[in-house]
């Protein structure tokens, strides 16, 4: 039998010399699998933020944010319907006004299903093995995102006009109302995100409030410009002279300001109290520093810091539930 010029390369140890069409599929393999460690790496990294929700973990829980309720009404659009509202405004801001509101068992839903999409995505992610998920794998979860981001659009879409309706309130010398209405609708954006269904209450409550809360920081700021930057113009002179002061407060608004803040402080367990107290001087002596208050307390500096950090928060979350922010913001 004659040997062939491969069975003599290979007794005599000589490897085959790769074909073209071999190393083309080689570098095609390769760079398969350096798009799919790619893709991986942006599937993982990808944050899915959710509201938590302890139905999501009964077993009816994919009915629930699956059927919609039976008086559910599709599509939102309305045609051929002018409100009052719509009228002067532009084409755009005019067209919000032809999306009906949601109802109470819409809105819950909607909420319900997004947020239902996010937490069963997460929870299928982190199943996952990062160096091993398959495209289908990957692709099932996005689906279920990019689901959620549908239902959310649905959300922001029916209460655009919320903003309009807020924005012609705060229209200043500082913001234009389309300005106002741009800023707006990112704060009612984050409101969607936010919100969180399971209490039961209704979405406009809540976006109502974080909408003011991010005008009235926007009519301050634009106040402090002006009073900051104000010409030899006269009618720039006179409009800054017309602001009343900031720092300003009547008898009452003061009250009513040391009312809110004893009840603040009387909500503080004792030891969080005391240093905050001491810490800014409300007993109406100098404030102390950390290390004074850790060995008056018998600790350290460090433990008094965590102490007052911890009582700090709680003094935002409770000036927040008593709307401190708008209060104030009201009277500027």
């Amino acid at each position: 039998m004659i040997a062939t010029a491969r069975s003599v390369r290979r007794s005599l140890g000589l490897a085959d010399s790769p074909t073209p069409k071999r190393v083309d599929r080689s570098v095609a393999a390769e760079e398969r699998r350096a798009a799919m460690r790619a893709r991986r790496a942006a599937f993982f990294a990808r944050p899915i933020e959710f509201i938590p929700c302890s139905a999501f973990r009964r077993a009816d829980a994919e009915e629930q944010a699956t059927v919609p309720p039976a008086e559910a009404l599709v599509p939102l659009e309305r045609r051929g319907e002018s409100p009052a509202e719509a009228r002067g405004l532009t084409p755009y801001l005019a067209s919000l006004y032809q999306t009906r509101l949601l109802t109470r068992e819409e809105e819950q839903f909607y909420f319900r299903r997004m947020n239902w999409l996010k937490y069963r995505a997460s929870r299928s992610r982190g199943r996952l093995d990062k160096r091993r998920a398959t495209s289908r794998q990957m692709e099932e979860i996005e689906g279920w995102l990019t689901e959620a981001e549908t239902v959310k659009a649905i959300l922001i879409t029916s209460n655009l006009r919320l903003v309009v309706s807020i924005a012609k309130k705060f229209v200043d010398a500082s913001w234009t109302f389309d300005e106002l209405v741009s800023e707006g609708n990112v704060s009612l954006m984050r409101a969607v995100e936010k919100f969180n269904f399971a209490l039961g209450n209704r979405f406009s409550t809540y976006a109502t409030y974080a909408i003011q809360r991010h005008f009235f920081r926007l009519s301050h700021r634009g106040r402090q410009l002006r009073k900051r930057f104000v010409n030899d113009d006269e009618s720039l002179r006179g409009r800054a002279d017309d602001e009343p002061p900031v720092d300003c407060r009547t008898p009452q608004q003061i009250d009513v300001l040391k009312t809110l803040f004893g009840r603040f402080l009387g909500e503080l367990e004792p030891r969080e109290r005391r240093i905050v107290v001491a810490r800014f001087g409300f007993d109406g002596k100098p404030p102390r520093t950390f290390r004074e208050l850790g060995s008056q307390m018998g600790v350290c500096k460090e433990r008094i810091r965590q102490i007052q950090t911890r009582a700090m928060e709680k003094l935002r979350d409770m000036a927040t539930e008593a709307r401190l922010e708008q209060t104030v913001g009201d009277w500027l």
